[in-house]
C-alpha cells in the first residue's frame, strides 16, 4: 500500500528526483553497507512493451467499444494515453488527448503552438487536430468520430479525465452522450500480458532485494529517513536510480500509510518498510515488518495472526471467484481473533488489496462489494493489515497474478517476524 507519491511514474520524474534527495543519501553512499556495496544491477534483461502489443491493447479496445456501444473513447496523458500508445505529456489547463475511435485512426487533440513539440513524442497516427487559443478543442472531439465515419451518439470518457475537459465536450456537441469508459479502459488494463507479467515480476524482485539489504543496515538510533536512504542507496546498486523510501518505526508502524513524525530506532520497535518502483512503466507495491531486536510475545502474535490472514486471501483466490470474497477471507481471520469487526480498529482499516499494474492502485479492487470475478492475467496486492494505534501496526504485502490453477506471486512470502525476507 505504498502512497502513490513515492513512485517515480517516469525517467523525467527520476531526473527532476535527484537534486531533491535529502542530503543523508548521499553521505551514507559515500560509505556503503556491505549488503549494499554487494549488489549488482538487475535491469539488464528488461524488456520493454512493443509496438506491437500497443497496437494489440487498441484493437482490443476497439472491439469493446462495440460491445459497449462507444463512437470513441476520450483520454487525456496520463497511464491510459501510455498504456495505448506509449506518449507521455503534461497535464494543463490546455487540452490535450487521445481519442481512440472504434474504427479507423486514433487522433490527438493538440494546442496548434504545441504541434511541433507533439510530433516528436506521437506514435500510431499521423492525425493531430490543432486548435488556436480563442477556440474549444471539445468541437475536435467529435469531428473526429465523424471523420471516422461514425454516428458521434455516445463518447467513453476515461475516468480519470477531469471534469472541465468533459464539459468543453458537451460545450461542443450537446447532442453526443457521454459515459465513463471503464468497460473499455478497464476491460483492457486489468488483464495482464505475459510481457506486462515479466515487468511486474522484475520490478517486485528488484524491490524486495533492496529491502532485503535495507534491513541489514539496522542500528540503534538511526532514524526512518536514515534507512529510507539506504534502501534508495540499494536500489541505486540493483540499477534503478532516484528512488527515496520512508519506514515506520514503533507506534507510527501503524499507521497505513506512515508518518511524517521524525523517528529514531530502538531496541524492540516494530520495522514497517512500505516500497515500491517502476520498471518500464510497471510498478511494483511490497511491505515487510520486523522487529529491531527480539520480538515481544504480543508483536509475534500479531505477526503470525497478519500471516494468517495474508495466507488466507491466496488460498480463497480462484478463477470465477468474486473479488469481494477475498477480502472477506482475511478479514475473518483478523476478525475471529478479536480485532476489528469490519474496518474498526484494532484491526485491518482499509480493503486487502488493490489492482496493480501501470498504476500503483488500478482497478480491481479487493474489497466488500466488488463482485467482479477473478480473471487469469488480473493482478492484485494482499496485503490485510493490523493496525494497532498507539502500540505498532503488522503489515505483510505482496503481489500476485491469477492464473488458471490459482493465483501465484511475484515474490516468496515473508517467512518469520525475525526474517523478513526469504
Amino acid at each position: 500500500m505504498v502512497n502513490r507519491r513515492q513512485f517515480i511514474a517516469s525517467s523525467t520524474a527520476a531526473v527532476g528526483a535527484a537534486a531533491m534527495l535529502p542530503q543523508t543519501a548521499h553521505a551514507i553512499s559515500d560509505d556503503l553497507h556491505p549488503t549494499i556495496r554487494a549488489l549488482r544491477p538487475m535491469t539488464a534483461d528488461v524488456v520493454p512493451i512493443t509496438d506491437d502489443e500497443r497496437r494489440a491493447r487498441m484493437e482490443r479496445a476497439r472491439k469493446l467499444m462495440v460491445e459497449n456501444g462507444f463512437d470513441a473513447i476520450f483520454i487525456e496523458p496520463g497511464t491510459t494515453m501510455s498504456y495505448f500508445t506509449g506518449v507521455t505529456w503534461g497535464t494543463s489547463e490546455r487540452m490535450f488527448a487521445l481519442v481512440l475511435p472504434a474504427k479507423g485512426e486514433p487522433a490527438f487533440i493538440c494546442p496548434a503552438f504545441e504541434e511541433a513539440r507533439a510530433r516528436e513524442v506521437i506514435r500510431f497516427s499521423n492525425d493531430i487536430r490543432l486548435w488556436q487559443e480563442d477556440e474549444n478543442p471539445g468541437a475536435l472531439v467529435a469531428q473526429v468520430i465523424r471523420d471516422r465515419g461514425l454516428a458521434t451518439r455516445r463518447i467513453g470518457i476515461e475516468q480519470r479525465a477531469r471534469f472541465f475537459l468533459a464539459d468543453l465536450i458537451r460545450a461542443a456537441s450537446p447532442a453526443v452522450e457521454q459515459r465513463i469508459a471503464d468497460s473499455v479502459t478497464v476491460g483492457c488494463r486489468m488483464i495482464k500480458s505475459p510481457a506486462e507479467l515479466a515487468l511486474l515480476q522484475k520490478a517486485n524482485e528488484i524491490t524486495l532485494a533492496a529491502m532485503k539489504a535495507a534491513f541489514a543496515t539496522m542500528k540503534e538510533g538511526m532514524t526512518q529517513d536514515e534507512l529510507g536512504a539506504n534502501v534508495s542507496a540499494a536500489y541505486r546498486a540493483l540499477g534503478v536510480p532516484n528512488h527515496r523510501a520512508t519506514p515506520q518505526f514503533g507506534e507510527y508502524s501503524a499507521y497505513p500509510h506512515g508518518s511524517k513524525t521524525p523517528q529514531e530506532l530502538k531496541e524492540g520497535d516494530v520495522v514497517l518498510l512500505d516500497d515500491g518502483i517502476t520498471i518500464e512503466g510497471y510498478v511494483s507495491d511490497i511491505t515487510r515488518t520486523t522487529v529491531f531486536g527480539k520480538p515481544s510475545g504480543r508483536q509475534r502474535q500479531v505477526w503470525d495472526l497478519e500471516k494468517r490472514a495474508q495466507q488466507a486471501a491466496l488460498d480463497a483466490a480462484k478463477v470465477g471467484v468474486p473479488c469481494e470474497a477475498i477480502d472477506a477471507a482475511a478479514r475473518k481471520v483478523i476478525t475471529d481473533a478479536g480485532f476489528g469487526p469490519g474496518y474498526k480498529v484494532p484491526g485491518l482499516p482499509h480493503r486487502t488489496g488493490h489492482g496493480i499494474g501501470m498504476d500503483g492502485h488500478e482497478a480491481p479492487n479487493l474489497v466488500r462489494g466488488n463482485k467482479l470475478p477473478l480473471a487469469p492475467g488480473m493482478c492484485f496486492s494482499d496485503e490485510p493489515m493490523i493496525a494497532i494505534y498507539g502500540e505498532f501496526g503488522i503489515r505483510l504485502e505482496d503481489c500476485w497474478h491469477m492464473t488458471e490453477n490459482g493465483p501465484v506471486t511475484f515474490t516468496p512470502l515473508s517467512p518469520s517476524i525475525e526474517i523478513p525476507v526469504a
